[in-house]
C-alpha cells in the first residue's frame, strides 16, 4: 500500500519578482500550520546518558531483549514541547550513528492530550543486527501510525508533546550516539486547489545536483524492493547525497553486481530499506541515512515554493514529495499514487527545476521543469503530502532566513 494511501487510511480509520529578500511575503491565503522543533538534549530527562551537543551511552539503565538478543539499553526524554498549533500530524526525525552491535529507538506521546508513547522507528545505519522498521498496528483511540507519520484520531489534535530515544547496544560495545532529534508537527487544511506562492528571490538559479534515473535499476534486488518505481526516494537522497560531494566509497560498493551502471543507488536503497513498510520510502530512515555521512537531515512541511526558493538562494536542493494524476503536472508525462524529487532550481520566470527519476530512460533525461502553479498543487493539496520535504545540508550551511511572520518550520 502505497503513503498516501496509508495516511488517508489511518485518518479514516480513527474517524513582477520581488528582489529583496524583506520583501518576500507568504501565500496570500492560509498555509499549512507547521512548527519544527529540534530537541535541546541539555534539557529533558537523562538515565544512562551522557546529554550535551550529543547523546552518547554512559552507563546502562537496564536490559532488554529483541531480536533473540540481549541488548544494553540508556534512555533521554525530553521536556513537554508545545506544537505551536493544534496539529493532526507528527512526524519524528534524526540523526545518529550506530556502530556494529548498536541501534536505537524513537518514540512519540501527546501530552496535551495525554496519549499512550508511540513507536516512530527502530533504526540502525547497518542492517547486520536489526532489521530498520517501522513499527504497525499501534492505532488506539488517540491515534495511529502511518509508517512514520502520527496521525492523530479526530477531534484529537495535539497540542504539546514529547520525544524519546532509547539507545541500545550489545554488552561491551561502545555506542551509539544521537547526534540530532527533533519532530515535525502540522495540520493541513482541506484544500484542492493551492494559490500561487510569491517568488523571485532564486529565479534563475539552478543548482548542479548530480542526476540519476530510477528506471535503470528496474529488477534490482528485489529483497529491496527492486528497483524501478519503487525507487524514488533512494534515488532523491543519492542526487543530493552526490550534490554534497558524500557518496559511498568503493569499498562500501563491493557488494553491488560491477555491472551496475549506478551502483550509489542500490546502495542507498538498501540502506534505507524499512523491513515492516517492506520498501525504500520511509521519510525519516532517508533523513538519518544522510546522517551517516555527518550531514544534517529532517523531515518538515514548508508551505510554498516561495519556502522553496530560500533554500535554493542557500545552495541547499529540497526533495519533495507529490502525487498527481496524469495531465496533472505538464512535462512529468505519467500519474503516480506519490512520488519523491529533488527541487534543484527555479527558471527565469519562476517555474520549478527538478532532477526528477521517474519516466527517464537515461540519467540524462531526468531535469524536468514544471509549471510553478501545477507542481504547488500537486505538492501542497491536501490530498497530496500536504509539503512534506527532506532537507539535508552540510552542518556548517547555514539554513536559510525562515518567513517573516510564520512559526519556524526549519
Amino acid at each position: 500500500m502505497h503513503r498516501f494511501v496509508l495516511l488517508l487510511s489511518a485518518a479514516l480509520l480513527l474517524v513582477p519578482p520581488i528582489p529583496a529578500e524583506a520583501e518576500v511575503k507568504p501565500p496570500p491565503s492560509a498555509p499549512t500550520q507547521v512548527g519544527y522543533h529540534r530537541a535541546d538534549f541539555a534539557g529533558g530527562t537523562a538515565e544512562g546518558v551522557t546529554a550535551g551537543a550529543t547523546l552518547s551511552f554512559s552507563t546502562p539503565a537496564g536490559t532488554r531483549e529483541y531480536g533473540g538478543a540481549t541488548w544494553e539499553y540508556a534512555r533521554w526524554t525530553s521536556a513537554d514541547t508545545p506544537a505551536g498549533l493544534a496539529a493532526t500530524e507528527l512526524i519524528a526525525s534524526w540523526t545518529a550513528d550506530t556502530p556494529p552491535g548498536t541501534w536505537i529507538e524513537v518514540e512519540l506521546r501527546g501530552t496535551g492530550p495525554l496519549t499512550k508513547w508511540y513507536v516512530m522507528g527502530r533504526w540502525a545505519y547497518g542492517d547486520g543486527d536489526i532489521q530498520r522498521t517501522s513499527v504497525p498496528a499501534q492505532g488506539d483511540v488517540d491515534g495511529s501510525v502511518a509508517v512514520d507519520t502520527f496521525v492523530a484520531a479526530a477531534g484529537k489534535p495535539v497540542d504539546s508533546y514529547q520525544l524519546r530515544v532509547t539507545l541500545l547496544r550489545k554488552p561491551g560495545v561502545a555506542g551509539p550516539t544521537v547526534r540530532t532529534l527533533g519532530a515535525m508537527a502540522s495540520a493541513v487544511p482541506e484544500r484542492k486547489t493551492v494559490p500561487v506562492s510569491a517568488g523571485g528571490e532564486a529565479w534563475g538559479v539552478e543548482l548542479a545536483v548530480p542526476r540519476r534515473s530510477q528506471g535503470i535499476h528496474q529488477g534490482h534486488y528485489p529483497e529491496w524492493d527492486g528497483g524501478g518505481e519503487a525507487w524514488c526516494s533512494p534515488t532523491s537522497t543519492t542526487m543530493v547525497l552526490g550534490y554534497w560531494n558524500k557518496w559511498p566509497s568503493a569499498a562500501d560498493l563491493a557488494w553491488v553486481d560491477p555491472s551496475d551502471p549506478n551502483p550509489e543507488v542500490d546502495y542507498t536503497a538498501r540502506y534505507v530499506f524499512d523491513y515492516a513498510y517492506d520498501g525504500a520510502g520511509n521519510w525519516p530512515f532517508n533523513t538519518a541515512y544522510a546522517g551517516r555521512y555527518g550531514l544534517d537531515g529532517f523531515i518538515t512541511r514548508l508551505r510554498s515554493a516561495t519556502e522553496l526558493e530560500r533554500f535554493i538562494k542557500a545552495g541547499i536542493p529540497v526533495i519533495t514529495s507529490q502525487s498527481f494524476k496524469k495531465g496533472e503536472l505538464p512535462g512529468a508525462g505519467y500519474g503516480t499514487d506519490g512520488h519523491i524529487f529533488v527541487v534543484v532550481g527555479f527558471t527565469a520566470t519562476g517555474d520549478v527545476i527538478v532532477n526528477d527519476p521517474a519516466n527517464a530512460p537515461t540519467n540524462n533525461d531526468v531535469r524536468r521543469v514544471y509549471p510553478r502553479a501545477d507542481f504547488e498543487k500537486v505538492w501542497l493539496r491536501s490530498s497530496s503530502s500536504g509539503g512534506i520535504a527532506y532537507i539535508i545540508r552540510p552542518t556548517d550551511r547555514p539554513l536559510p532566513p525562515g518567513m517573516p511572520g510564520l512559526p519556524a518550520n526549519w
